[in-house]
């Protein structure tokens, strides 16, 4: 079917080749259907051919709340890097970043929502700043997820130099979300895996030091039966904390999936206690659905089979 729009007398006049004519809309009509078109959120990350993390979570999970996902890979590689996997492929994209930003700037794409993961070296993280400078706006986010380590060390080819960097890439940033290991090199504190809600509340306030107006922490827990996360919104002074049900067993990608749901929350416009709240909700909805299959999936979380509830939860808001 070929539509074509004329605009006459403040009215849209929508024709169909070969049937003649369909509707006539009130122009503020069209003007208001544009306004609900889908939200679009942009994710840049790398991307694992096999394994679940990165892209294969962000991607999926995104997508299933509703919203249009476009995604820039700073490298493809064969599987993730996590133990189990070894020898795999590795694909550096870094240099097709700039001409796909310039594309998008040409194109006037607007999106609402600019999430980053893992980045891989100083350039991408360099890359991605100027990528915030042209695309972010005063009506949309930009969520990084600042993947720097995890259990208290720094992931494999990260140095104190590129955590410099990622600290300055979190003051461009409406949210951060980190880990507490993440916390600790952000902030330069030694790492503690035994804090309280005093500690918690402080070091959110440092975070918000750098630059960011809302510090997200995960893996929060302040006992071995809860376990969830915390934010700071530094513009109102006031705390979030979010919580349930502590799994205690060491799952792939749980990050991932936290923060893509929070991403989309955002997006959505859910306040910040409603975009804690869904992503502790899934983000535990995929471990528990993972537990029966462990041995199979020892290599990520079981998402898909949640992503029901996924829609749903986004439905209740």
């Amino acid at each position: 079917m070929t539509v074509y729009i004329y605009v006459q007398h403040n009215t849209a006049i929508l024709i169909d080749k070969g049937m003649g004519l369909l509707y006539n809309y009130n122009l503020i009509n069209v003007i208001f259907e544009r306004m609900m078109m889908m939200k679009k959120v942009v994710t840049i990350q790398d991307i694992s051919c096999f394994g679940k993390c990165s892209l294969t979570v962000a991607l999926p999970i995104i997508s299933a709340m509703g919203i249009e996902t476009a995604v820039i890979p700073t490298a493809v590689l064969s599987t993730h890097t996590g133990e189990g996997f070894t020898d795999y492929t590795f694909r550096d994209l870094t240099s097709d970043i700039p001409a796909i930003a310039a594309h998008w700037k040409s194109m006037e794409l607007r999106f609402d929502a600019l999430y980053t993961g893992y980045l891989g070296s100083p350039e991408q993280v360099d890359i991605i700043s100027d990528f915030f400078d042209s695309f972010g706006r005063r009506d949309n986010h930009i969520i990084v997820d600042p993947v720097l380590g995890d259990a208290g060390k720094l992931y494999a080819g990260f140095t104190s130099s590129f955590v410099e960097k990622m600290k300055k890439l979190c003051a461009k940033a409406d949210f951060i979300i980190p880990n507490m290991t993440e916390v600790s090199f952000l902030l330069g504190i030694p790492y503690t895996d035994s804090y309280d809600e005093a500690y918690v509340k402080d070091v959110l306030r440092r975070l918000a030091g750098l630059g960011c107006r809302v510090p997200v922490i995960t893996g929060v827990h302040f006992d071995s039966l809860m376990q969830g996360a915390a934010a700071y919104d530094s513009e109102k002074d006031e705390f979030y904390f979010s919580f349930d049900k502590n799994v205690d067993h060491h799952f792939h990608g749980t990050g991932d999936i936290f923060s893509s749901v929070f991403t989309g929350a955002c997006a959505l416009g859910m306040s910040l206690q409603q975009c804690l709240d869904i992503a502790v909700k899934f983000t535990l909805d995929c471990i528990e659905a993972t537990v029966p299959n462990i041995e199979e999936t020892w290599y990520g979380s079981c998402f898909e089979l949640c992503l029901g509830k996924l829609i749903g939860y986004v439905k209740e808001k």
